[in-house]
């Protein structure tokens, strides 16, 4: 937590991030309208790309730097289900930062609402109402066929913030049920400073700084079937764990 007598400066701070933020998704806005046109899939490569300049503009003006760390080899030209933590909002400003390979992340629905913003958001990634079963099955499809097309697939197996002081929450199963249905290895990617970079609790709670990219070795899948899922699902949250508390992510007690 920050001291009391740096709160004044910390808010002055994510006020101007939040404006640079919203004066650059204005600038891009039309580029991302134009895309659109293209489709689901060359359309969506392409906002992709444009959010991937938006992000690198918006990092570089709020003095939040991106330290990647590959704990092997990652190769951009593999597919992959990419599995990550989350903790704080700047996770979805942090996506085009950390792939810069052909993704589609699964996103709450509840954002698509916001104005501009929420145009960008379900065009560049698949939206899903964690409330409605009927909802997630239609998500589950659209990212089955958004892998056939050759493209990764990014979720957030927490499903919501993790408010506790664990390293991560009970992971959803639906990550690893399409890891196994079409067979596509997982790649765990870990998000270190998000939680100090701008806290759960709002987000007039940012500070600059360094943000760390953790790139873990990937978990085939080769040969699992669904009876696997529960399996497969607890050995990835095992690794995540076990990496947050080595890299001493800051929200753990």
């Amino acid at each position: 937590m920050p001291r009391p007598w740096l709160r004044p400066f910390l808010f002055v701070y994510s006020l101007y991030a939040m404006l640079i933020f919203i004066a650059l998704m204005l600038v891009i806005f039309p580029f991302v309208i134009v895309a659109s046109f293209f489709g689901r899939i060359r359309g969506g490569n392409l906002i992709f790309k444009i959010c991937s300049v938006w992000a690198d503009t918006w990092f570089f003006l709020v003095f939040i730097y991106h330290k990647k760390i590959y704990e092997v080899p990652h190769d951009k030209t593999r597919q992959y289900i990419f599995v990550s933590n989350h903790i704080s909002y700047i996770d979805a400003a942090m996506l085009p930062v950390a792939y810069r390979q052909p993704v589609r992340a699964l996103g709450k629905i509840e954002l698509a609402r916001v104005p501009v913003f929420g145009f960008i958001y379900r065009n560049a990634i698949v939206t899903v109402d964690r409330s409605s079963p009927a909802n997630r099955a239609k998500s589950m499809l659209i990212l089955q066929s958004v892998i056939k097309k050759g493209i990764s697939v990014l979720v957030f197996p927490e499903g919501t913030f993790n408010l506790t002081h664990d390293p991560l929450k009970e992971f959803y199963d639906g990550a690893f049920r399409l890891a196994i249905e079409t067979q596509t290895p997982i790649k765990p990617v870990l998000f270190l400073d998000a939680y100090s970079r701008m806290h759960y609790s709002g987000v007039f709670r940012m500070s600059p700084g360094r943000s760390r990219i953790v790139y873990l070795e990937e978990i085939p899948v080769t040969g699992f079937t669904a009876a696997d899922v529960p399996a497969l699902r607890d050995m990835v949250a095992a690794v995540m764990s076990e990496k947050l508390r080595q890299y001493h992510a800051p929200w753990l007690s």
